[in-house]
């Protein structure tokens, strides 16, 4: 879903004690996972993280990881990101591990550009060749379905069914538009997707937690921020109203989950409001974003990783969910000052 990436930020710092180096003659393999310590001294969270996603990850997600938090490269990111290029300009090969299969798919499409615009890389004649595949893929509306329907079936997540003939949905859409609006890029096919997005965030009545969050990445990049901000008040009413959001963790049986969601599949401020500039971030208080953060901050698992929420529906799919949800908390308790700054060298960075 929306919102896993973060900005550049301040310089690394020092990384935690560790135990003894191996004599000179034996150094450790690259990227060990760093040695396990006793219960009675503990790894802090991030370095707990870290040997999660290097047991547990995908390339691409240990890379990601790399980068955002060891001071790592782009290039070997966006190496990773490209085995799951496909010739028609599209990503595929369940880089949305709900989505198997090689196909290209819009779910792909968006995981792709938060990729890019993580490492300030969101331009140039790979966005031109996505562009030009979103609009042979795109509804009569102009938007984008959430799965596309191919001579072939591959298996997709019960709660993304494969129709003959798609609608538009906010829920792809979104972040897509969103995105390339962020990182200013400009392509015949953002004209009539960016009408489909304001009509449908400015016109919603009945939503879910989902298409909220793909609401919210739209409004975040679209260059018309008066128009936007209003529009997230309006939305932002209407998420409280409805009940959209648990506004406290210790209450959560108060805040059942939406329908067709899985039990516990619930949303809190943070998910919302990935980083403390979002225009999400004004629909909660103070107290209910530290409540959320604390929340978020707790739920690390034994293992060093975060939990999924969301339904079980493959093992391959969990197995690959896991470091992704692992890395968007990282990323989001970092942006709220919860974990130290250590970051990459991004280069530059399109003008937001």
């Amino acid at each position: 879903m929306p919102g896993d990436e973060a900005f550049p930020q301040s310089p690394r710092s020092p990384r935690s004690p560790r135990p003894p180096q191996a004599p000179a003659h034996t150094p450790p393999a690259p990227h060990a996972p760093p040695a396990p310590r006793p219960p009675s001294d503990p790894l802090p969270a991030l370095d707990r993280a870290e040997r999660f996603i290097w047991l547990t990850a995908r390339v691409l997600e240990q890379r990601r990881f790399a980068f955002h938090f060891l001071g790592g490269d782009a290039d070997p990111v966006d190496t990773a990101l490209g085995s799951y290029l496909n010739p028609d300009g599209g990503y595929g090969h369940a880089l949305d591990p709900d989505l198997r299969g090689p196909l290209s798919q819009p779910l792909h499409t968006a995981h792709a550009l938060r990729v890019l615009d993580g490492l300030g890389r969101c331009a140039g004649q790979r966005i031109e060749r996505l562009c030009r595949h979103l609009t042979g893929v795109s509804t009569p509306d102009g938007a984008l379905p959430v799965v596309f329907p191919a001579p072939q079936d591959y298996p997709t997540a019960p709660y993304h069914p494969v129709h003959d003939n798609p609608a538009g949905e906010l829920l792809t859409t979104g972040p897509v538009v969103g995105l390339l609006h962020r990182n200013r890029v400009w392509h015949a096919w953002l004209f009539r997707a960016t009408d489909f997005c304001w009509d449908r965030v400015e016109n919603v009545h009945r939503t879910h937690p989902y298409e909220v969050q793909s609401a919210v990445a739209f409004l975040d990049g679209v260059p018309d921020r008066a128009r936007a901000a209003a529009a997230a008040d309006r939305l932002g009413r209407l998420v409280r109203e409805q009940r959209l959001v648990v506004l406290d963790p210790r209450r959560r049986a108060d805040f059942p989950p939406a329908p067709g969601y899985a039990p516990g599949e619930q949303l809190f401020p943070h998910d919302f409001a990935r980083r403390p500039e979002s225009l999400a971030r004004g629909w909660f208080t103070d107290e209910e974003m530290r409540r959320s953060l604390d929340f978020l901050a707790a739920a690390q698992q034994a293992d060093g990783g975060w939990p999924v929420r969301r339904e079980a529906w493959a093992p391959g799919s969990s197995l690959e969910r896991r470091p992704i949800a692992t890395l968007e908390a990282l990323l989001t308790l970092r942006a709220y000052g919860r974990l130290p700054a250590r970051v990459s060298r991004p280069g530059h960075v399109p003008p937001r």
